[in-house]
């Protein structure tokens, strides 16, 4: 039997159109609250004169206050914003997704949100939000987690609430992230997630890559072995996903090896592995902390990376991923990585 929502787009298209715009605009007065219709209209790309219907239909519906602070939520719209959530889910089809994603990618789960982070900001708050809900389910007593750097996993940190710390957490650093822009630092983002959930973090200032002969002295000294093995111990991992040239680029890679990865086809790169489409590794990085093997042994890995651009980088590093990874990935991403 064919499901009430198969009926509506078969009889109704035009009438899930609107509930789609009215949703999506619930959603980002729900972000970004108190927020003015200016601003609003910006972030959805919509003109102020479609927005203002739009927002006075919602007005008297009472899911909408307006004032001179800006617009938000009332009671009311908040609850429908959460009864829609699972709507719109069967609507884009992303249970579908999910499980198809799950099979072809041989992982333990795929998570996606709505939107594409390469189009809007508000993509990267979802996955977030996301990652903070799957972290509430699976953590329980005393944990772990080691996070790498990246503006991902600084958004992540954004979503996180007290509540979480709860659970008696420690936060340190996967690996090095000295040469990289302070805010996607390991060790800030670290902070900011201890801060955010009222917990404990780690801090490891050591290069992001080193030579051989540093490497062998660094990995000597007293603190940087016991951080190593808070790392190694880890109950949890969040990583995220980057387009192999792009942190190429970023790191200030020399011109051979940047050439070698392009020879080589580079796509995407986690944990200073670069890795081909196929997922074969063109390049290693010397770094100081979590190692590709050390995955084997951590209970859960939460891996968080959306954007239309990455599902090449997503999909060449999930052919070396853990079974027991969980994608959190945006809708954007996911329909790429479908159509490869």
């Amino acid at each position: 039997m064919r499901s009430f929502i198969d009926i509506q787009r078969t009889l109704l298209p035009d009438l899930l159109q609107v509930m789609q715009k009215r949703y999506t605009i619930l959603r980002y007065i729900s972000f970004m609250q108190p927020v003015g219709r200016r601003s609003l209209a910006a972030s959805l790309g919509y003109t102020e004169r479609i927005l203002r219907s739009e927002v006075d239909f919602l007005k008297d519906q009472n899911l909408v206050n307006a004032n001179k602070v800006g617009m938000s939520l009332t009671l009311e719209g908040k609850n429908l914003l959460e009864d829609l959530e699972g709507v719109m889910r069967e609507l884009r089809g992303f249970n579908e997704m999910e499980l198809e994603l799950k099979h072809r990618l041989g992982i333990h789960r795929v998570m996606i949100v709505p939107g594409d982070s390469d189009e809007t900001p508000m993509a990267k708050i979802e996955l977030g939000r996301a990652c903070a809900v799957c972290m509430k389910r699976l953590l329980g007593g005393e944990n772990i987690i080691a996070v790498t750097g990246g503006s991902t996993m600084a958004a992540v940190a954004e979503q996180l609430t007290p509540d979480l710390g709860e659970n008696n957490i420690l936060f340190v650093p996967a690996r090095g992230g000295i040469g990289e822009d302070v805010q996607n630092q390991a060790n800030v983002i670290c902070a900011n997630m201890a801060q955010n959930t009222h917990s404990k973090h780690r801090v490891f200032y050591v290069p992001d890559q080193v030579s051989t002969v540093i490497y062998e002295s660094l990995i000597k000294e007293p603190g940087i072995h016991e951080i190593l093995g808070l790392i190694q111990s880890a109950s949890m991992v969040l990583h995220g996903i980057g387009d192999a040239i792009t942190m190429a680029e970023r790191r200030k890679t020399s011109q051979e090896l940047l050439q070698k990865l392009k020879d080589g086809n580079a796509a995407g790169e986690a944990f200073g592995y670069y890795f081909n489409e196929d997922g074969e590794i063109i390049h290693k990085s010397l770094i100081i902390g979590l190692q590709l093997d050390d995955l084997a042994k951590i209970p859960h890995i939460i891996a968080v990376a959306g954007g239309s651009s990455k599902a090449k980088a997503i999909r060449s590093y999930m052919r070396q991923a853990p079974s027991s990874t969980i994608l959190i990935t945006d809708e954007g991403a996911a329909k790429k990585l479908l159509k490869g």
